[in-house]
């Protein structure tokens, strides 16, 4: 198993490597997959909370999908610890995940499956938690002698993957994020998948062919579930 260690605008110490390679023999224990496991260490510049100055990303590469936890905090060994408690969390619901379906049951329920891992707040939009949850490391990524601006716009590009909704969901919980872009197996359509209150979930999907005057077309149905309810 490869560590890349990478910062930005901090050093990553060789007594943070030594305490970052020690616990990651907890990883190799509950699963044999990892190829590589990429420990990012951000110091934003511009924090006005030293209570979150840095951050910690860790994330795990190997067959299948990529693994990530993110957490801040006032240090990178705190940051790291609280990080590394998500990454675990994530990596046994992975390999329990993997069990049930080479047993041939029953999937583990969507509620179940997420109870763990964080929710959008009660009164904030997808975007405005999106933000909340990106602002250090959009800060940390402008030079320390730009000019400061509370509004940051940052474009990331990634390859198009066709996959199932579900899997989608799936995809969304492994790293993390409050949505998921994808491209829809069912139709070839651009979608997003996004989390609701509590364990719902929404897809947006994008048809060039409609009209904003045309009545807009709803599905609902359940998690690994093969009946759809439509309407139009």
């Amino acid at each position: 198993m490869e560590l890349n260690y990478s910062g930005r605008n901090v050093t990553v110490s060789d007594r943070f490597r030594e305490y970052v390679d020690e616990k990651m023999v907890k990883i190799e224990q509950l699963t044999n997959k990892v190829q590589r496991i990429d420990v990012k260490v951000v110091k934003e510049p511009h924090a006005r909370n030293q209570s979150t100055a840095l951050s910690v990303e860790l994330t795990v590469v190997g067959r299948g999908p990529a693994i990530r936890a993110e957490a801040t905090g006032a240090e990178k060994f705190a940051a790291f610890d609280v990080a590394f408690s998500k990454l675990l969390e994530r990596l046994r619901k992975a390999r329990d995940k993997q069990k049930v379906h080479r047993g041939n049951h029953t999937p583990v329920a969507v509620h179940q499956a997420t109870s763990g891992l964080p929710t959008i707040g009660a009164g904030k939009t997808l975007v405005e938690q999106a933000m909340e949850n990106q602002a250090a490391e959009e800060a940390a990524q402008n030079s320390e002698d730009s000019q400061y601006t509370p509004v940051v716009i940052r474009r990331k590009v990634f390859p198009a993957e066709v996959m199932s909704i579900d899997d989608a969901v799936d995809r969304m919980e492994l790293v993390g994020h409050p949505f998921y872009l994808f491209i829809d197996e069912a139709n070839g359509s651009h979608s997003v998948v996004y989390r609701r209150h509590q364990y719902q979930y929404g897809v947006l999907t994008l048809d060039p062919s409609l009209n904003e005057d045309d009545e807009l077309p709803t599905e609902v149905r359940g998690y690994r579930d093969s009946e759809v309810s439509t309407d139009a």
